[in-house]
């Protein structure tokens, strides 16, 4: 089974029970996905150096009561229900928690190892929007821009109307409508359900050679609503990855390694995986319910969303492998305002602007995946640029705090940052389609184990 049908199963198979996840993240899961929380592990000369790994009580926090999270893990491990989990916890920049459960896979008996490499998916989209606004503190575009000044393919897009017409936009998609999924663009995620994803389903866009044919399949796509008239997660965030190729000039591989992953030190974040690391890349899974079993995804194909051996199209909405050290090293330099052991990669105006919600009360989301419930504002979530805002922690109905930012992956990887506790959070699971409850139980894990609250 091909990475892209097992997506497009597991959506299917959830459609009618996603609802979003109580950890406060705003997306709706395509099965409960595990958080997990990570901070960087012992530095050496060979990976970057870590944040100081402290006592919990330091910082306000229980050792004991931490250990709450291995045990749960260990629980979900020993029930067979995921092969391996990596948890890590940090507040204040603060290293508290870290512990790798499990094995490499379900076929892989070896010990899970906390530098093994993770598909982060969706992960993939904040790092890719903070690439991007960096190239918006530098004046190279304004939110209102038109995207058809940096791809000119997408000038003449059309909408398909209820009628099964297609109908010109009544203004232009502008680069506010990518960063915050609002550009009537979609995954192709229920195409026996909708005519445009049945379009996206057969324009094969993963094939694609690189992102400008990528684009140029998409401009033959109609898009489902009219760009700011709703939410719906999408293809949007690779678009992004083109307009900054357009912009720098580099390939945005090139641009993300120069500008996010050298500065920030993480050295094992990548869309192609080194030979050399080829070893610790892990299996993915889904559930089988037919056995009653986790079962290992057998890869096949050469699409961008199953091949990390010989890439050329970079996908910036769910291309990138990690770790847990290195997508907490991102995380950690966004709840410290864009910098990091001394390199900054944003200002720390602009993380505060990224992580606001900028979405208007009047609009809706659709369609299936990571979403987070928009018109039912009593939820308590909306959306920034690139990540998810929790709006209301109390109407998001477990421990929270107003103002978290977050965001997940298909495969289970997941993030918050919590600015008002000083906490990041960081998941690294290989599970398509979790059918457990598992966000819920470790979000209240991780605040449980506050002795000191900021707020």
């Amino acid at each position: 089974m091909s990475l892209l049908n097992n997506l497009r199963v597991l959506f299917r198979i959830d459609k009618h029970n996603l609802r979003l996840s109580r950890v406060g993240e705003t997306m709706r899961a395509t099965g409960s996905i595990f958080i997990v929380i990570a901070m960087v592990a012992v530095g050496t000369a060979a990976i970057a150096k870590p944040p100081s790994i402290v006592k919990a009580e330091r910082v306000g926090m229980s050792t004991e009561r931490l250990n709450r999270i291995t045990e749960m893990s260990q629980w979900y491990v020993d029930e067979g229900k995921l092969a391996g989990v990596i948890t890590m916890v940090a507040r204040k920049g603060r290293l508290v928690h870290f512990e790798a459960v499990g094995n490499k896979g379900a076929d892989d008996p070896r010990p899970l190892e906390k530098d093994d490499l993770f598909r982060i998916y969706s992960m993939s989209k904040p790092i890719t929007v903070a690439a991007v606004m960096q190239l918006y503190e530098q004046g190279k575009f304004h939110l209102s821009d038109p995207v058809s000044k940096f791809a000119p393919e997408l000038k003449d897009l059309k909408v398909l109307d209820a009628d099964g017409n297609l109908v010109p936009l009544d203004s232009p998609m502008t680069m506010h409508h990518l960063l915050t999924h609002t550009t009537g663009f979609s995954y192709g995620f229920n195409p026996d359900g909708d005519p445009v994803d049945k379009f996206y389903s057969e324009a094969n866009l993963w094939s694609a050679k690189d992102l400008d044919a990528f684009a140029s399949v998409i401009a033959k796509l109609p898009l489902k609503f009219q760009p700011g008239n709703q939410w719906h997660y999408s293809i949007a965030v690779d678009v992004t990855g083109l307009v900054i190729e357009r912009i720098s000039g580099l390939s945005f591989d090139e641009y993300l390694r120069q500008n996010i992953f050298e500065p920030l030190d993480m050295k094992d974040t990548f869309f192609e995986v080194p030979e050399d690391k080829a070893d610790r890349f892990l299996p993915n899974h889904y559930w089988d319910p037919e056995n009653d079993r986790l079962a290992t995804i057998v890869q096949e194909g050469t699409d961008a969303m199953s091949n990390y051996n010989d890439v050329s199209l970079y996908s910036g909405g769910g291309g990138l492998v990690s770790t847990a050290m290195d997508y907490m090293r991102f995380s950690e330099a966004m709840r410290n305002g864009g910098e990091l052991d001394g390199a900054r990669i944003l200002s720390d105006k602009t993380v505060k602007y990224m992580a606001k919600n900028h979405l208007p009360a009047s609009i809706s989301s659709g369609g299936t995946g990571e979403a987070p419930l928009l018109g039912q504002r009593q939820m308590g979530f909306g959306f920034g640029l690139g990540f998810g805002v929790v709006t209301d922690a109390v109407n998001a109905g477990v421990m929270g705090s107003d103002g978290e930012f977050n965001w997940g992956g298909a495969a289970g990887t997941v993030f918050w940052i919590d600015p008002v506790e000083e906490i990041v959070v960081v998941g690294m699971i290989q599970l398509m389609g979790s059918p457990w409850s598992l966000r819920s139980d470790l979000k209240v894990a991780t605040y449980q184990a506050l002795t000191e609250s900021y707020e």
